[in-house]
């Protein structure tokens, strides 16, 4: 039976994003949001066919009104779909220990150090069932949509072997094929060195480059290859390998870069051109100059530093440097356990010196680069997804001015009404099969 239309009528402000599909948003240019006032968009077949005053709108579908389902947006405002381009979304277990021993002064590296961090929940993840990992996994998503994300990506990591880590990617394929929410999914086999390997990690590094990675590019199961280049990780120069070995088997590189010092991860995500360098707590100004100059997205993860009691990474200053910045959840069980883009945004103003627009943009058409995926979301646009969140708010600087309140009101993900009045409909709160 085919879907009728959605009209939905009289934002206050309709945030647009239109003309920045074609490359990330920089600079000052991350202060217009494009926002049409008393706005309206037509949705049909899943997509975006019409945004302009509602007048307009109206007029041009006058002989159609009667077809549609009206959604009233009066004194409220409409945003593109939210979009997660960093989280480790497919795991088991929790680590609410861990997270007891911080505040009694642990760190995280120490712990992780002793068998804890990584190490944890991989085993856990190892011992789980696709069948165990895909449930949790799904009721994330139902939250992640809750709070009005409609793509995120979602990383392996917590495998550590071709076996468990193909293991995750499948779970991600098979939500991708029955959730609303989009997923694009990143092979993240270096994650952590396992045990086994302490005293040897290039061995493990030719493991990854010899064996992994072919394998899971001729899966088709992932368009990334991520690594978490850190000291006690993975050095610059182990990260490189992994990432060249990716980039020469189609997986385009990311990396987890200068979270917890300065060690040349901007400027190495810089030379290989990767599509984006995350976290960026510890980076160097000469690595944001490289950054900015090859246009790397930074993808930054304030919810993982407030987590962790330690200063945010610097937006502010990336932005003035000519960085195109994105924000995150960093969706993980041990250094942020929570699916709240809205919050994030909030800590993107409070600890990272964001605007209100700014973080917008960070969370909806730069996330959206940051991951390939802004030639179908991201801004509201003839022929782009209809993927939009409705938020009971006048305007856009309430939603960060309320930090910590979820304001989301209704979700449309690919023309389906999916979140309506702040809860779930019916046919995504159903138990997955």
């Amino acid at each position: 039976m085919k879907q009728k239309p959605i009209l939905l009528r009289h934002a206050a402000q309709l945030v647009t994003l239109q003309g920045t599909s074609a490359q990330p948003v920089t600079g000052t240019a991350m202060s217009n949001l494009h926002i049409i006032e008393d706005g309206a968009v037509w949705i049909e077949d899943g997509s975006i066919q019409m945004v302009d005053r509602d007048e307009v709108v109206t007029a041009f579908y006058q002989d159609r009104l009667h077809e549609a389902d009206v959604i009233d947006a009066s004194g409220k405002v409409v945003t593109p779909g939210l979009i997660d381009p960093h989280t480790h979304l497919v795991f088991a277990g929790s680590r609410e220990n861990e997270f007891e021993m911080r505040l009694a002064g642990k760190t995280y590296m120490e712990i992780m150090n002793a068998g804890g961090g990584i190490h944890n929940t991989t085993r856990a993840t190892q011992a789980a069932s696709e069948e165990e990992l895909y449930k949790e996994a799904y009721q994330r998503l139902n939250r992640f949509l809750q709070y009005g994300v409609t793509t995120v990506e979602a990383k392996s990591g917590y495998g550590l072997t071709l076996e468990h880590e193909m293991k995750q990617l499948h779970v991600a394929k098979q939500l991708q094929d029955t959730h609303p929410i989009d997923i694009v999914s990143t092979f993240m086999g270096a994650h952590a060195v396992p045990a086994e390997y302490k005293h040897d990690p290039d061995r493990f590094v030719d493991i990854l480059v010899n064996e992994m990675i072919p394998e899971v590019a001729k899966s088709g199961l992932a368009q990334f290859n991520d690594v978490f280049c850190e000291h006690g990780v993975f050095t610059p120069e182990q990260s490189e390998r992994i990432l060249r070995a990716g980039m020469e088997h189609g997986l385009l590189p990311k990396i987890h870069a200068d979270e917890i010092e300065p060690y040349q991860g901007a400027e190495l995500a810089a030379r290989l051109g990767a599509v984006s360098a995350d976290h960026l707590l510890r980076a160097s100004d000469e690595g944001i100059r490289q950054m900015a100059e090859k246009g790397v997205v930074a993808v930054l993860l304030p919810g993982t530093a407030f987590f962790l009691k330690a200063e945010a990474a610097n937006g502010r200053k990336m932005i003035d440097a000519g960085v195109a910045v994105a924000l995150s959840t960093d969706r993980n069980p041990g250094s942020s356990p929570s699916e709240s883009m809205p919050f994030i945004m909030n800590l993107g103003c409070l600890t990272m010196g964001m605007t209100p627009a700014e973080v917008l943009v960070a969370a909806t058409i730069n996330a959206a680069h940051a991951i390939k995926q802004a030639h179908r979301v991201g801004s509201l646009e003839k022929g782009k997804a209809a993927d939009l969140v409705v938020f009971d708010a006048p305007n856009y600087s309430y939603m960060q001015y309320n930090y910590g309140v979820n304001l989301v009101d209704t979700v449309i993900k690919a023309g389906k009404i999916v979140v309506q009045k702040g809860s779930l409909t019916h046919e995504v709160s159903v138990s997955p099969a």
